[in-house]
């Protein structure tokens, strides 16, 4: 008599009710571990932009740029900090680069619109509470209407 191999129904059943329970597990995590890589991106996008905007105030301040009376210091538009400006200290009209590119705000599922398109803006003028753009960039955020996994809202970062 010839011995039957393989695998028996329970045996099948078994390990497929493993494999389910393991995916409902693993699927979750996968969705936190994206959405943690996402909001380390919009912190780094966030550090970048601000740390140029405090660079062309600082060069301003240092007498780099050219001063105006009604001026705050701040640039006009985030596009000057990949656009440059001239040195009024350099008589061979070097530009000054505060930015290579503007990065994307992760969270902002438009693709029709650009980098720089993708940040809410706040002017100097206007309040912390109720940022509203103005005749300079002050600040910036995210627009997303999201919370992050510790419950914070993107906006307010």
């Amino acid at each position: 008599m010839r011995k039957a191999s393989g695998f028996t129904l329970i045996e099948l059943i078994v390990t497929l009710t493993i494999l389910a329970v393991l995916s409902t597990v693993a699927l979750p995590l996968s969705q936190i571990a994206t959405t943690r890589s996402r909001e380390q991106d919009l912190r780094r996008a966030l550090w970048q932009i601000r740390g140029g905007i405090d660079a062309y105030k600082k060069a301003y301040d240092d007498g780099k740029l050219p001063k105006t009376l009604d001026s705050s210091g701040y640039p006009p538009k985030l596009g000057v900090l990949i656009e440059g400006v001239r040195d009024a200290t350099d008589s061979t009209g070097r530009r000054i680069y505060f930015l290579r590119r503007i990065p994307r705000d992760p969270f902002c599922d438009c693709p029709s619109r650009s980098n720089e398109q993708t940040w809410g803006l706040r002017s100097y003028s206007s309040p912390p509470d109720a940022p509203q753009e103005g005749r300079d960039v002050f600040d910036v955020y995210s627009m997303s209407k999201g919370l992050a996994v510790d419950g914070t809202s993107y906006a307010d970062w």
